[in-house]
């Protein structure tokens, strides 16, 4: 593994690798922060960079420029002195999985009885880890296609921010379970044998024959394309160990984002792949560890009254603006207190071979380009390693 420039950020890191996977638990701004990675990727580093977003908020596809996007790249204007492009789509999991069907189907006739399916919609979209997989797949099949120097992948929220990472694997399983040999086992041959009798006569009693049926037909017509199935997740999880390709950990310092995202790295270290950056998001300004601004924070609070008097001399109520300075002392040296607890909490998280960025709190809302790219500017330099 590089080691990066401390004053770098993720510069160096995003300009080494063809795939950025950002990842995490949810709500620490993980989308936001993997659009303006790749944002400032684009205009810094230069190339072809595609940011490929889970379900984005209406603020972040206003602060792109761009309209409703979804699994078709749109090219998003990054200005006149941007050195490269900057493109952007949304997984939209059920064309995804049509295109996979497409993809894989060894005939149309295969092709058109998948689709339609009358248990499809509901089996495409739901069935274990769909979502997570199909992402893992969509990102395969860009990759592939070789159109982008970069793509950032905003990975899928899940309930354990781990659980994407054995998607293909589990699915490769899935498809190849003793489970679905059973299930579709009297439809290839209607003589069933003895030993899964028992399974569909308790099967028969609980979900319905009909329904069985249905459902058998379906894996039926994906049996001829099992092996692409399991040939390709396999492929996905191939990459995903790729030397080109790097994880990027998205947390705020607040207990159970922190938490899960220590389970992640641990979980990222025994798969064997590249952590290369942590995002610190949220946090509090640098100046909060200063020790001459909190001495004179402590001065402040403690001297209110006698600051106010020569500060103030004309004002009717020296007590009020007492009050008022003793109050913004007091307020700085408690978030002095949660500032360096920040900070130790840096250190116990990050290590020297890693890349680390760290995002302060936001006055506002990302509402534009701007605002991203003032995101960018703390992940490829202004944030970097404390």
């Amino acid at each position: 593994m590089s080691t990066l420039a401390p004053d770098r950020g993720l510069r160096d890191l995003l300009a080494a690798r063809e795939i950025a996977i950002f990842c995490g638990p949810g709500g620490v701004g993980k989308t936001t922060v993997a659009a303006a990675a790749a944002a400032r990727a684009a205009a810094t580093n230069g190339g072809r960079v595609l940011v490929l977003t889970i379900d984005p908020a209406r603020r972040l596809a206003d602060a792109l420029g761009i309209g409703p996007i979804g699994n078709d790249e749109t090219e998003v204007p990054l200005g006149p002195n941007a050195r490269g492009r900057l493109f952007a789509a949304m997984l939209d999991t059920e064309q995804s999985w049509d295109d996979l069907v497409a993809r894989h189907a060894p005939d149309d006739q295969t092709r058109d009885r998948i689709l339609a399916n009358s248990l499809y919609r509901n089996i495409a979209g739901r069935f274990v880890q769909s979502h997570d997989y199909i992402a893992m797949e969509r990102l395969y099949q860009i990759h592939t296609e070789g159109d982008y120097d970069l793509v950032v992948l905003d990975t899928p929220p899940s309930r354990n921010a781990v659980d994407f990472l054995d998607a293909p694997e589990r699915m490769a399983e899935f498809f190849s379970s003793r489970f679905l040999r059973m299930l579709t086992a009297p439809y290839r041959n209607r003589l069933t044998n003895l030993a899964s009798r028992p399974f569909h006569q308790i099967a028969d009693r609980i979900l319905g024959t009909q329904f069985l049926s249905d459902i058998a037909e379906f894996f039926l017509s994906f049996q001829s394309m099992y092996q692409g199935f399991v040939d390709r997740s396999r492929a996905v999880s191939r990459l995903l160990q790729d030397h080109r390709t790097t994880f990027i950990v998205v947390t705020t310092l607040e207990g159970p984002p922190l938490a899960e995202a220590r389970r992640f790295i641990a979980g990222l270290s025994d798969r064997q792949f590249h952590l290369g950056g942590i995002v610190l998001n949220r946090t509090l300004p640098g100046y909060f560890l200063d020790a001459t601004a909190e001495k004179v924070a402590a001065h402040l609070a403690g001297q209110s009254r006698e600051i106010a008097v020569k500060a103030f001399p004309e004002t009717p109520d020296i007590d009020a603006a007492a009050r008022v300075l003793r109050e913004v002392g007091e307020s700085f040296c408690r978030f002095s207190v949660v500032a360096q607890r920040e900070a130790d909490l840096r250190a116990g998280l990050t290590e020297s071979r890693q890349a680390t960025a760290v995002i302060p709190y936001m006055p506002a809302d990302i509402a534009d380009m701007n605002g991203l790219m003032e995101i960018g500017e703390h992940l490829f330099g202004g944030g970097g390693r404390t």
